[in-house]
């Protein structure tokens, strides 16, 4: 705007109704505010400020009035006197047009304050909206005005609304949303705006305008941080706008298309804050749902038909969490928004929000990518996670147990195949004895882990697992090849053998099975694997030698998995070289469990700094690390 800048004044003082001529000019400087202008030298003419209502006419100075120069002049014809605005044609004509607007902006503010009939208020809020719409000003303050007037209106139109009384009809209801959404689509709306938009929605879901008028409104609330703590009123229009998506006709497909307009036809959603704001609004909605839901059954006041609309809208917003659930780029994001499940304790006693939200949480916990289905873990080891909550004996359990199945098959067949997952697991024994019991393999490999590496302590238990493993034909196969293991690990752990053990550089995991399953290995201490093409599929069979102290992992694809399971199993390991491995800080941080560690070989690894310190930390023993050509180099 214009009041930015300072400008030169020409001061021309009129004479017997003709204008002086240039060298009667008077130079002074110029500055505008908010309700009129003036000058910092009181002097001459404008030793006082002056009032934009006080200019009678505005118009540009032709070239050549003043001198035979170009000079860029604008005149303000007042009662006495015009001034000529001198300076560039930019600022002049930046000038004219804001002088203009605070002159109207003035003449609407008088005339909407004091109107008192809804067709008077309505014909002039028009003529401003389409005054700054069309300006050539480009600035906060020219959409913000007739906003803020909207919002003094409407205030008035809301009181009367609480009081019972229909102050405007439907049709100048919906003329005045269509009035202001085009200043909505580059601003945010205000809490009155919010609040009459978010009637409209309740009272009128199925109108026209819903879609029409408030869509670009929504979507660019949801497009940009919007911080619904500090307002509740916009994350209410929010939902209210969803709410009147769903009473459409056919309303889950129309939910579905506004998401999948939100997300884009691309592959990945080009809006970062698109996301996180739509989860904000979804579970905030269910929570206060649920306790609104709690409230009226407290007071005895939950009939069948407000049960049922709760049920109806409770469904609404669990149905968008779904519908994001099926994109791929926003279902890790998702996924950790959820873990720390959100939600009351009294949702987790509704089987109406377990059916509906169980679909979600079994798209995370059955996702191949390990940073997804690692979330239906908790935060923290003490903290219970979406697979404690829904497991077969815990009473939020609606599936029989069948989505709490697949999601510890993908777990356990992909990264949490270790010691550290399965001893958090054990709190969840009877669950996984009662799927076994029913023929689910994954249970009976799980359970038969819990013998082979010794979690289970009591007697009594370890024998009522066995009874459950051999009471179905694939848990008697299961348990027969693990008495086969347990036999042959006795065999290899016997005395005797060599102490230290070189394998061939093209050596493979294979070859390491092979070798391991011949003879008997009690006495290895010193294994060299370096330069082979071994996995990190060969930790299997590293880890049952329990006497072993130096491990040469040099160039060879040993990774992250693998490191957690030797880290869990190995812990009279004082050598390791893992030079050249494609090693990151997601595996390396698990060494901390090595207390017996002197020398460790990283080189050339995905190390960071901090991963480093915090080894340094944990392994008090380490004497000789090699960290060249890493991060913490």
């Amino acid at each position: 705007m214009a009041q930015q800048h300072d400008l030169d004044l020409l001061v021309t003082k009129r004479h017997n109704g003709t204008t002086a001529h240039q060298h009667d000019l008077d130079l002074l400087t110029a500055q505008q505010h908010d309700l009129d202008m003036g000058s910092p030298r009181s002097v001459a003419v404008v030793s006082t400020v002056t009032r934009y209502v006080a200019a009678k006419s505005l118009s540009l100075l032709v070239d050549g009035m003043l001198s035979n120069h170009r000079v860029y002049c604008s005149r303000i014809f007042l009662q006495s006197h015009q001034l000529a605005l001198a300076n560039n044609s930019y600022i002049r004509d930046q000038w004219l047009h804001s002088i203009i607007w605070k002159k109207n902006v003035f003449k609407y503010r008088n005339v909407l304050t004091n109107a008192k009939r809804p067709e008077v208020l309505l014909k002039e809020l028009k003529v401003l909206v389409e005054l700054s719409l069309s300006t050539p000003l480009h600035d906060h303050s020219v959409c913000q005005v007739p906003l803020e007037l909207a919002s003094s209106i409407l205030t008035t139109v809301i009181s009367f609304c609480i009081l019972g009384e229909k102050w405007l009809s439907k049709q100048m209801t919906e003329e005045i949303i269509v009035t202001l959404a085009p200043l909505l689509e580059n601003n945010q709306p205000s809490q009155e705006i919010c609040n009459f938009f978010s009637r409209h929605c309740t009272d009128n879901p199925r109108s026209r305008l819903v879609i029409d008028m408030f869509t670009p409104v929504i979507r660019r609330i949801l497009k940009h941080n919007v911080d619904f703590g500090k307002y509740p009123h916009v994350r209410r229009f929010v939902q209210d706008y969803i709410q009147a998506l769903n009473s459409q006709n056919d309303g889950q497909r129309v939910v579905n298309q506004f998401i999948d307009g939100m997300h884009g036809p691309t592959s990945t959603c080009p809006h970062l804050r698109v996301l996180p704001n739509l989860v904000a609004v979804c579970t905030a909605a269910v929570c206060s749902l649920l306790e609104g839901q709690k409230s009226q059954e407290h007071l005895n006041n939950l009939n069948n038909q407000t049960r049922e609309e709760a049920k109806l809208n409770l469904g609404c917003y669990l149905s968008v969490l779904q519908t994001i659930c099926e994109y791929e780029d926003w279902r890790p994001g998702l996924a950790q928004l959820l873990q720390p499940i959100p939600f009351p304790d009294e949702a987790l006693t509704e089987d109406e929000f377990l059916r509906r939200i169980l679909p979600v949480i079994e798209r995370f916990g059955t996702d191949p990518r390990c940073e997804v289905h690692q979330l239906v873990m908790g935060t923290r080891e003490d903290k219970e996670g979406w697979i404690n909550i829904l497991c077969p004996s815990s009473s939020a359990c609606v599936d029989e147990g069948n989505a709490w199945a697949a999601m510890l098959e993908t777990l356990i067949n992909c990264c949490c195949k270790r010691k550290k997952f399965l001893s958090n697991l054990k709190k969840n024994l009877g669950a996984c004895m009662l799927l076994a019991l029913r023929g689910n393999t994954t249970s009976q490999d799980v359970i038969c882990l819990m013998l082979e590496w010794k979690l289970i302590e009591e007697s009594d238990q370890s024998m009522q697992v066995v009874t459950t493993l051999q009471s179905t034909p694939t848990g008697k196969r299961q348990y027969q090849a693990l008495c086969d293991r347990q036999l042959h690990l006795r065999e290899l752990q016997q005395k005797g053998g060599p102490r230290k053990l070189t394998l061939p550089s093209r050596s493979t995991d294979a070859d390491v099975h092979r070798l391991l399953s011949s003879g008997s290995f009690g006495n290895l201490e010193c294994l060299s694997l370096a330069f082979t093409r071994v996995t990190s599929a060969c930790a299997e069979q590293l880890i049952k030698l329990p006497t072993l102290r130096y491990l040469n992992l040099w160039a060879t694809q040993f990774g992250d998995v693998g490191l957690h399971l030797i880290s869990e199993h190995l812990h009279k390991l004082q050598v390791l070289n893992l030079c050249e491995t494609p090693v990151t800080d997601k595996g390396l941080g698990s060494l901390g469990s090595l207390k017996s560690l002197k020398k460790l070989n990283l080189n050339s690894t995905n190390l960071s700094a901090q991963t480093f310190d915090n080894l340094k930390e944990m392994l008090p023993s380490l004497q000789e690390v090699d960290v060249r050509y890493t991060d913490a180099w």
